[in-house]
């Protein structure tokens, strides 16, 4: 691990820009006397999806913005499939979809006017091929059949969708997606998740913010977790997870005694042993380089412990968040 005190960082990743669909170092933006980003640095593997999740006005928008060229930076860089930005905007921003702050489409155009009509503002795009296109996006995002009804009939969700249709328009390298699944229903947000997961996995890298927490760890995997402007960890979902300490091991056995010699011949620290009914719960923990589950069941079965109950804890999700940002986050089924 390596980066700034508090964070998490995949050392390959980080060092090897070549496969790196995001980079950024020391990125900042100022707004008079507020500092909306501090510092950041970015490293996106391709072909991930990378979360990049914290609370409401920790900068996530704001960062998005300057790595599209929206907004300019007061310092520090940016480099998106392998360009600096704002500087090669024309050779990137073709290769790039992006959702952001919600789609915005003329209501009474029907979706597939809508899209023809961004297309058609797309220099990029081929005309002749436009018609087809758009059917294909459509098809892609399960709304072939609204194409011909206005887009003022549509729910949020198919608009949501109908955003997405518009980001996929061209082929992409990479698809940018800010809070895609704001104000959806649940059923909305599964098929927008879906969706996500179809992108990735036709080998595309996506960069979700989210606010949510179920979001985040259902979809991706790498994160990045920001708070009051800066990136205060950022690596895999697991190595976010490893980060919270270290972890306990619960066992539940009629052979307590038993279990606690064989789990201190592992190097695992016992804590405490509670009753629970006739068994007893034996509570350890893991030393930093752990044995395996397997390995510590296959001890005590060794040693003839008779194991009613085995499970490895860790810091949840929710805690590390909560503990790196000090704010709570929303979370959906």
């Amino acid at each position: 691990m390596s980066g700034r005190a508090g964070t998490v960082v995949d050392d390959a990743v980080a060092d090897d820009a070549a496969d790196l669909a995001i980079r950024t170092r020391g990125l900042t933006k100022r707004f008079r006397s507020q500092v909306a980003v501090d510092g950041l640095d970015l490293a996106v593997p391709r072909g991930a999806v990378y979360g990049f999740l914290g609370p409401n006005g920790s900068g996530k928008t704001t960062t998005i913005r300057m790595l599209l060229g929206l907004v300019r930076a007061t310092a520090g860089e940016a480099e998106v499939l392998g360009s600096p930005m704002p500087r090669a905007i024309d050779a990137v921003l073709p290769r790039v979809g992006a959702l952001v702050e919600g789609p915005a489409f003329s209501p009474y155009l029907t979706g597939a006017q809508n899209l023809r009509r961004f297309d058609a503002a797309d220099r990029h795009s081929i005309g002749s091929t436009r018609d087809t296109r758009v059917a294909e996006a459509l098809e892609r995002v399960g709304l072939s059949h609204a194409a011909a009804k206005k887009a003022h009939a549509y729910s949020l969700g198919m608009k949501q969708r109908l955003g997405l249709a518009n980001a996929l328009l061209m082929p992409r390298d990479l698809l940018v997606l800010d809070e895609p699944t704001n104000g959806l229903d649940p059923q909305g947000t599964r098929e927008v998740r879906a969706l996500i997961r179809s992108f990735a996995a036709d080998g595309t890298t996506v960069f979700v913010s989210s606010h949510l927490l179920a979001e985040v760890e259902q979809l991706c995997t790498h994160v990045g977790v920001m708070s009051a402007g800066r990136l205060v960890a950022q690596g895999t979902l697991e190595e976010l997870r490893r980060s919270g300490g270290r972890a306990r091991v619960r066992v539940r056995t009629p052979d307590a005694p038993a279990a606690r010699r064989v789990l201190a011949g592992l190097g695992i620290e016992v804590e405490s042993g509670s009753a629970a009914s006739d068994l007893e719960v034996v509570v350890g923990t893991l030393p930093d380089d752990e044995e395996a589950p397997e390995a510590i069941v296959a001890a005590l079965v060794a040693e003839r412990v008779r194991v009613r109950g085995f499970a490895v804890e860790r810091a949840s999700l929710e805690q590390r968040f909560v503990e790196l940002t000090g704010e709570g986050f929303d979370v959906v089924a």
